[in-house]
């Protein structure tokens, strides 16, 4: 049998993969016993993402349909016998208002920032782990967490950046927190005091810079270029601030690199001054055309560097789970801060991320969203190229999980993304990013969702009927 599936539908494709095995099933295309493809060999033919089939299948497994024989391959379940003819087609099964309403709340828009490619969680592996973890769970681990973070967990976060960043820390180092404003947050209590001034890059992500301002910072805005946040400026501007918050590896929005040059010159003036610099290694872990980069922390030989990565934004989002590593020298400072105001992240997730990273299955995924997205973003710059022609440019860098958009023409980039956000889309204008210094109207966007090429056709044909009525 063939299975085929609608890109431009709002049903997502795993869920079309289960119902086209059902209806084949209830059809008599599919009998019991029957071998079905697996999930490589279906995840090629269709040109998905091999977590998307797998959705698919555990769910068809999981209610009785199909039955997993491990290197035997998977079957259609051999005791469905003469009731297979009898099972409701899956379009017969009429839901209920909540589960519509779930399943339209449950869909993010299309173009997102800040999510990774959520049909390719490896749920079959997390549920795996997670069994795994609660099954030897012991009855200290079910009460209140570490508001520093489980030491398995900081352990292996140590080995890992010391291996794939160059960041040479030990676990108590590194501090479990619930997400980047988390981790922002705690840095402020720990090191900002009121009226203190803070680097911002500009442009740079507007809720960095309002959580910072909220903290009581004033706020020092500093160009960037095509090296980076121009450290000149800033000390021109404010050379006794308190903190500098950087994007090197991966200039959120921009996409440049932080120059060795910059680098140096950023931390001569961090140690000179006794100020803080916050690395946020957005999106540092993707580079399509080299290795990543090795973090500035890792240039860092007077520990002014704290260090902040994201889990959630390389797995999912719903595990809310990020860490800092912080100087050796403030190891007990910022304990006593995460005695007051941390209440730790939830046990069981942890540990599981920790299982995820020191049996090797991080650095795997990793390289596999690596192949995936540059896959998706050349897709993606594919259709848009094919949909405007000359009406864009796409400003391609080195890494990162966005695009940022130009258009040839002289559009409102507020008025043009307001527009295509009603339309279902979820994209930011260019300029809303920006404080104090112009970089030009566009608008940013993330690919790493764009899982087919005919979906990123349907997603710039939608964009170009926005631009045009605009």
């Amino acid at each position: 049998m063939k299975i085929h599936f609608d890109a431009n539908s709002a049903q997502p494709i795993y869920l079309q993969i289960y119902q086209r095995f059902r209806e084949a099933i209830a059809e008599g295309l599919l009998k019991p016993g029957d071998r079905v493809p697996s999930l490589r060999s279906l995840a090629a033919e269709l040109n998905l993402a091999r977590g998307t089939v797998e959705t698919a299948y555990e769910m068809l497994v999981g209610e009785g349909y199909f039955l997993a024989q491990g290197q035997a391959g998977t079957v259609v379940a051999p005791f469905l016998g003469e009731h297979a003819s009898q099972l409701r087609r899956p379009d017969e099964l009429v839901p209920s208002p909540y589960q519509r309403s779930r399943n339209l709340s449950e869909t993010p828009p299309a173009l997102r920032m800040g999510l990774p490619a959520l049909d390719a969680f490896p749920r079959k592996l997390w549920a795996k782990l997670g069994c795994q973890v609660l099954k030897s769970a012991t009855a200290a681990d079910m009460g209140y967490p570490s508001p520093l973070g489980l030491m398995s967990l900081r352990a292996a976060l140590a080995a890992y950046l010391n291996v794939s960043r160059g960041i040479s820390c030990k676990p108590s180092q590194v501090i479990i927190t619930d997400g980047y404003r988390g981790s922002l947050d705690l840095i402020c209590r720990a090191f900002l005091q009121t009226g203190r001034q803070v680097w911002m890059e500009d442009p740079g992500y507007p809720a960095a810079m309002k959580l910072m301002r909220a903290a009581g910072g004033t706020i020092v805005p500093v160009p960037v270029d095509q090296a980076g946040m121009v450290v000149n400026t800033g000390i021109a501007k404010a050379p006794t601030a308190k903190i500098a918050v950087v994007t090197p590896s991966h200039q959120s929005p921009l996409g440049v690199t932080m120059s060795l040059e910059r680098r140096l010159e950023l931390l001569e003036w961090a140690a000179s001054s006794q100020s803080w610099i916050v690395e946020d290694d957005y999106d540092g872990e993707y580079r399509y055309a080299s290795r990543p980069l090795p973090a500035l922390k890792s240039l860092d030989v007077q520990d002014r560097v704290i260090y902040c990565g994201a889990i959630s934004k390389v797995i999912s989002p719903s595990l809310r789970l990020a860490y800092l590593v912080i100087p050796e020298s403030q190891i007990a400072h910022i304990e006593s801060v995460c005695q007051i105001f941390q209440n730790g992240c939830p046990w069981s997730t942890q540990a599981t991320v920790a299982e995820f990273i020191t049996q090797g299955h991080f650095s795997r995924h990793l390289k596999k969203m690596r192949t995936l997205y540059k896959q998706r973003r050349e897709q993606f710059v594919f259709a848009l190229q094919e949909a405007f022609g000359k009406d864009i440019r796409i400003e391609l860098q080195a890494g990162g999980m966005h695009l940022v958009v130009r258009f040839n023409k002289d559009y409102d980039d507020q008025y043009l993304a307001r527009h295509l956000n009603e339309a279902g889309l979820a994209v930011h204008a260019l300029s809303a990013w920006v404080m104090e210094y112009p970089c030009g109207q566009g608008l940013i966007m993330s690919f790493t969702n764009v899982h087919s090429l005919e979906y990123a056709r349907e997603l710039a044909q939608r964009m170009k009927q926005v631009t045009m009525s605009a």
